[in-house]
């Protein structure tokens, strides 16, 4: 499981750098729910590490407020697989 959330965190801030560089740039936009969804499959500390270093989705309200609600739903996921499947 901690490969999987690594991974995905791996990825996840590569794809939220891709994001800032198109945002620079004006090109094409990773849409914003991708970004959730990534987050919320287990690449969150990924993403709020690329928040804080690259300066990147770190103030709009509205991302933030989905974005800290996937980071309590995989939580919840995490905790619900470690009571029914175990460690």
């Amino acid at each position: 499981m901690k490969y999987l959330i690594l991974v995905m965190s791996v990825i996840t801030f590569i794809v939220y750098a891709v994001d800032k560089n198109a945002a620079r740039r004006n090109t094409r936009r990773v849409p914003e729910k991708n970004l959730h969804l990534l987050a919320l499959l287990g690449g969150w500390p990924g993403a709020l590490l690329a928040q804080q270093m690259l300066r990147h989705k770190s103030v709009k309200q509205k991302f933030r407020l989905v974005f800290w609600t996937t980071v309590c739903g995989n939580i919840i996921l995490f905790a619900a697989a470690l009571v029914f499947f175990g460690q």
